[in-house]
């Protein structure tokens, strides 16, 4: 059986990222709008509604149009934009979180693909919020460091373009001060937390590759337990998952000279976890490519839960 495929923002970093992950795949047929129709309506409505499945790779207000031009019923859409993440109506789409998050991806026609921080946020956390060791109202905070593709065509051009001050460029950069970052949301409502997390984004001169940084504090945690004990917790809880990898606790071996490697999962849909710390202080951090398994990786990977295919179909 041949699936169609309409991705709807084809020319995008997510989008084009997508299209080359299909586009090998002999059991879809990826369909096609004019470069010059790309905008109309009427051209998108045709193809939202002929696809089995359409990605959404489009910025917020016109993923919520895409949405409202499929009108038969049946096209799944998996949405890579912020619109839908927080909204009850759609599932999220990380299914590692648990059996019932995947039996939800499985069963809905509605998916959000999370963003690239808040995957790199939530997967980590969430399961010892689940387990009753960071308590719901942990004053968390968290710090991310990723490429500049994150920030799609706009912050590519500024940083490849012509004109760009590779002075002012070459130095990490935080953003979103205003604390209103808008991955917030979802960072809050899938972690588990009673209050969003204090979150510092930051950029760096180069393309690809994200790290995630969350500390946490052993004396205001619920139960005792050491950075050791975390790692194991976390381990156990994502064994046989294809994409998370919880990595020895013991890895010096993996470091550059105690330096983290933070651009190793690169063209991947993987996510590592690594716990550092002692019994007094506990880092949690995580990696993954923000165009794979930040993006594009789990957009593909949703597919093919939906559509009941093995979901690393396409992936490995």
């Amino acid at each position: 059986m041949t699936i169609r495929v309409f991705v709807d923002g084809q020319e995008g970093t997510t989008g084009l990222r997508i299209h080359e992950r299909l586009a090998a795949r002999s059991d879809i047929e990826l369909l096609q709008i004019d470069p010059e129709r790309r905008k109309d309506p009427g051209a998108r409505r045709g193809l939202l509604n002929a696809a089995d499945v359409a990605f959404l790779c489009l910025p917020d207000d016109a993923a919520r149009e895409s949405v409202s031009l499929v009108t038969n019923g049946s096209t799944r859409i998996i949405d890579a934009s912020t619109a839908h993440r927080t909204d009850p109506s759609w599932a999220y789409g990380l299914p590692e979180l648990s059996r019932e998050q995947r039996d939800a991806v499985a069963s809905s026609k509605r998916v959000a693909v999370p963003g690239c921080h808040a995957t790199g946020f939530v997967i980590p956390l969430y399961p010892l919020v689940r387990l009753g060791v960071v308590p719901e109202d942990y004053p968390v905070t968290c710090q991310s460091l990723t490429g500049y593709s994150g920030g799609g065509k706009k912050l590519i051009a500024a940083y490849e373009g012509p004109g760009a001050d590779r002075e002012s460029l070459k130095y990490f950069r935080s953003y979103a001060l205003g604390l209103s970052h808008k991955h917030l949301p979802e960072m809050h409502r899938y972690s588990g937390l009673a209050f969003p997390p204090l979150f510092t984004p930051v950029v760096g001169d180069f393309y690809v590759g994200m790290s995630i940084s969350v500390p946490l504090q052993a004396r205001l945690l619920s139960k005792r337990v050491s950075a050791a004990d975390v790692r194991e917790m976390l381990a156990s809880y994502y064994r046989g998952e294809r994409f998370v990898r919880v990595m020895p606790f013991e890895s010096e071996s993996l470091l550059d000279g105690g330096f983290f490697k933070m651009q190793e999962c690169n063209d991947t849909n993987l996510l590592d976890i690594f716990v550092f710390g002692n019994d007094r202080q506990i880092l949690l951090v995580s990696r993954l490519d923000n165009l794979g398994k930040g993006a594009s990786g789990a957009a593909v990977q949703n597919m093919n839960i939906m559509l009941g295919l093995d979901e690393a179909t396409g992936l490995e």
